[in-house]
């Protein structure tokens, strides 16, 4: 129920900085488009369509909040939480576009140029125009950082480079009132080349998040580290996050613990970390796997301390982990991980496995190549 709460809260807050943008940018749109027609200021007119595509991307922020809020039904079992990544994926084709259109008004504006005609009203306007965006953005932007949400921080990096725009324009008209060149065609294209690189920064921000990246050190580092608390857990890895939507993780992790434990012991063990990482973290672990530490035989530990060194004298070898010997069996188990930077991880695990079964020939080799996926 807490984090439900906390959810609606979180939706709230969305919904409510959306609308102030809304408001903010109908006025500024409403009154720059009337100035720029006014003057014959192509790069005004093209500054109010920026504060229209601003509204219209709070709209669409509100929209995906709403969605992303939705109740999990049968077919999305986990929630609605990925449509604000779409939602900031959107958001960021506007950004990108409102660019492109505005670069093609100004080419056109450069091959067949207009005399603007400012005026002191204008200029008050344009300057208000920039200290409200400038404003507007922090906020915005201030409040998407504190809730974790890409669509307003988007929202918000989008109203600081309109900013820039509004503030160019008036550099631009001060410019002509004192010298009759106009630079403002010119000025217009290069801030929107400058909108088309942020854009299309941010559409490869959210990309990269719907593709799935890797989860924040500082989360795992210390989930893992809630793991390890309990006294019967000797090791905690391979931590694998899902996201389903900003701050909504499912889990799942190996622990390692003395092969002596039963049945019993390990199922209350894992049913009080499941408790403490959801308590302390809000991540639902939803799988805990073991690894057995072997206590039966003082010659494993040699066997151990020998293959640590043959798999660790690799440079791109991280960690090895899950360590254990069935001497009934003569099975060798254990998980490596190689670094991603490594140019053949195949190639580098292959030769571990060779070295290793050249030093224990009566043991068959089991050997799991891991990924570095959290930290």
């Amino acid at each position: 129920m807490a984090q439900l709460s906390k959810d609606k809260d979180r939706g709230k807050i969305i919904i409510k900085t959306s609308i102030i943008g809304i408001v903010a940018n109908v006025f500024l749109a409403a009154f720059k488009a009337v100035i720029g027609l006014m003057s014959n200021s192509i790069a005004i007119v093209l500054d109010a369509v920026n504060n229209l595509s601003d509204a219209i991307s709070s709209v669409i922020t509100i929209i995906g909040t709403k969605l992303a809020r939705k109740q999990p039904d049968k077919k999305h079992p986990l929630g609605h939480g990925r449509v604000e990544y779409l939602t900031a994926t959107i958001i960021a084709v506007i950004v990108f576009y409102a660019g492109v259109t505005s670069f093609v008004e100004s080419v056109k504006k450069i091959i067949d140029p207009e005399k603007p005609d400012y005026s002191i009203v204008t200029l008050v306007i344009i300057a208000v125009g920039v200290v409200v965006k400038i404003l507007l953005g922090r906020y915005v932007k201030g409040v998407g950082e504190k809730v974790n949400s890409d669509s307003l921080i988007a929202s918000g990096s989008d109203a600081t480079f309109d900013a820039v725009i509004s503030a160019s324009t008036l550099v631009a008209a001060v410019i002509f009132i004192y010298s009759g060149i106009s630079l403002e065609a010119w000025l217009g294209a290069i801030i929107s080349v400058i909108i088309m690189k942020a854009g299309f920064g941010m559409l490869q921000d959210t990309v990269s998040q719907i593709l799935g990246e890797r989860v924040d050190s500082s989360l795992s580092k210390a989930i893992k580290m809630t793991i390890a608390s309990f006294p019967e857990v000797r090791g905690a890895y391979d931590l694998v996050l899902h996201s389903y939507g900003p701050d909504t993780y499912m889990g799942s992790a190996h622990i390692e613990v003395l092969d002596t434990m039963s049945a019993r012991e390990l199922d209350r063990l894992m049913r009080d970390i499941t408790y403490k990482v959801y308590d302390e973290h809000k991540v639902i672990m939803e799988g805990i796997s073991i690894y057995a530490i072997n206590t039966s035989d003082d010659k494993i530990q040699d066997m151990l301390i020998r293959c640590r060194e043959i798999v660790m004298s690799n440079d791109h070898v991280l960690q090895m982990h899950g360590f254990y010997v069935d001497d009934v069996r003569k099975v060798i188990n254990f998980d490596v991980i190689i670094e991603f930077a490594a140019d053949d991880r195949r190639k580098i695990f292959e030769e571990i496995v060779k070295r290793i079964q050249t030093e224990f020939p009566e043991y068959k080799i089991e050997l799991t190549m891991d990924a570095d996926i959290s930290d």
